[in-house]
């Protein structure tokens, strides 16, 4: 690993040699400059990690130097060195961004912790915006894949919501639409995007912990309540907070956060003094939010405050022309994943992926492409790695095979069509996890959303 180059400015010759030696001891770079001037040079020369800066030179004072730096954006960490008693110097250094001070006559253990805990506040701060700069490209508007009108018509919405001042959104479509990665293109693509965003899924939590999630608590609110806690919408303050699956929370959860968002105000379960937050709050639903309403599932008075500014994602069979460019765009990604250098899929492969309907959308697509680029040979993805296949009642998924048991659940024989077969395995599975739907998904091999697009096909609900 490199060492980290520190700059020491100062015009005495013997405090410039003490420090030298110091810093090499200690396992830095050293570089030297007895002057202001000579100092901002040698930053451009040498890109420092870090300055030590007497506060009096010859040509200029080190507060000088400070603005100089601070003028030209250069964040590099300084430690100013002052003549003993002189506080004005100190403050003023401080106000300017100095990351600390140190008297004359040098007290060097001091100064060793200071430089350590200074590079180690950069290193952190520049890991914290590679992140950040690594989660705007991974989550871009431009990542929102397809050629279609559809697609297109979302990227603009998207630049548009996230420019807006809008506190609430609503996105909706089928599960694996990708409301997700839309959520987080509103947030990577607006002036909140260096606050922080926090996700939920409310299907996810159960009822009894979900208020102390969203807003927290006081320790000893209940019982397990061994510490004060914050909440997601305290910690996400300035930024985003991400509600999936919105259509799970119950309605008393509802008449809470519908009070939070339109006062922006909460208190923390036990607390008694509200805590004012500045949160965009958007959030995503695969079901009908006003067939909800309804049929009294879903609060209508909620319904109208998220639906402001509403975003429906269609599904992948409305829009097929961007299969497609989501095909190249999976492929490529799975090519970097698994080191392959896949170009492609064959014409048999390309009319199945062109004519199949896609119950799981874009989430059916690149799970049905990471199989098959594990599963390919060659340079070409082949058809017979594909989980669906062509039938006289067009593109289906892939059966088990006649009488194949799967974790006790056996395949009906006798010419049954296939429609039947599927609904039959389907139901003796929720049969045999009482009506779980996760469990059942895992006995099938498929995920929850498309056990759910079935169950709603099939209407076994």
């Amino acid at each position: 690993m490199p060492r980290e180059t520190i700059l020491v400015v100062d015009d005495e010759r013997l405090v410039r040699w003490s420090l030298q030696q110091k810093l090499e001891q200690w396992g830095y770079h050293v570089s030297l400059a007895e002057d202001g001037a000579t100092a901002l040079g040698r930053v451009q020369l040498d890109n420092p990690d870090l300055i030590t800066l007497d506060i009096k030179l010859p040509d200029m004072t080190g507060i000088e130097v400070l603005s100089e730096l601070r003028y030209r954006n250069l964040q590099v960490p300084v430690i100013v060195i002052t003549a003993f008693g002189v506080v004005d110097d100190a403050v003023r250094s401080l106000k300017l961004g100095a990351y600390d001070f140190i008297e004359k006559p040098i007290n060097f253990e001091k100064l060793e912790n200071a430089i350590r805990n200074a590079l180690e506040t950069r290193r952190l701060r520049t890991e914290v915006a590679r992140t950040h700069e690594i989660q705007r490209s991974e989550f871009s508007v431009e990542r929102i894949i397809g050629v279609s009108d559809h697609i297109r018509d979302v990227r603009d919405l998207v630049k548009k919501l996230a420019s807006s001042e809008a506190s609430t959104i609503l996105i909706q479509g089928e599960s694996g639409t990708g409301k997700d990665l839309v959520a987080h293109a509103i947030h990577y693509e607006s002036t909140r995007r260096d606050r922080p965003f926090f996700a939920i899924n409310c299907a996810a939590i159960p009822e009894n912990l979900m208020e102390s999630e969203l807003f927290g608590h006081e320790k000893g609110a209940f019982t397990d309540a061994r510490t004060q806690k914050k909440g997601m919408f305290e910690m996400a303050d300035g930024g985003t907070l991400f509600l999936d699956e919105i259509s799970e929370m119950t309605l008393g959860m509802q008449a809470k956060l519908l009070r939070v968002l339109e006062g922006q105000a909460f208190r923390r379960v036990g607390g008694v003094k509200n805590i004012n937050v500045d949160v965009r709050v958007i959030v995503a639903s695969n079901r009908n939010l006003e067939e909800a309403v309804r049929l009294s599932r879903f609060r209508q008075d909620l319904y109208f405050r998220l639906a402001i500014i509403p975003l429906t994602l269609r599904p992948l069979r409305e829009h097929k022309e961007d299969i497609t460019p989501l095909l190249e765009h999976f492929i490529q990604h799975y090519n970097q994943k698994f080191r392959k250098s896949i170009q492609g899929v064959t014409k048999e492969a390309e009319e199945l992926l062109l004519n199949y309907d896609w119950p799981g959308n874009i989430r059916e697509l690149k799970n049905a492409i990471e199989r098959v680029m594990i599963l390919a040979e060659g340079n070409r993805v082949a058809a017979k790695y594909l989980p669906i296949r062509i039938s006289e009642g067009g593109v289906l998924p892939v059966p088990m095979a006649e009488g194949e048991v799967n974790n006790g659940i056996r395949l009906p024989t006798g010419g049954t069509s296939l429609y039947d077969v599927e609904r039959e395995l389907i139901r003796q599975a929720l049969e045999q996890s009482r009506g779980n739907k996760t469990t059942a998904a895992k006995l099938l091999h498929i995920t929850r959303d498309t056990l759910r697009y079935k169950v709603k096909k099939y209407k076994l609900e």
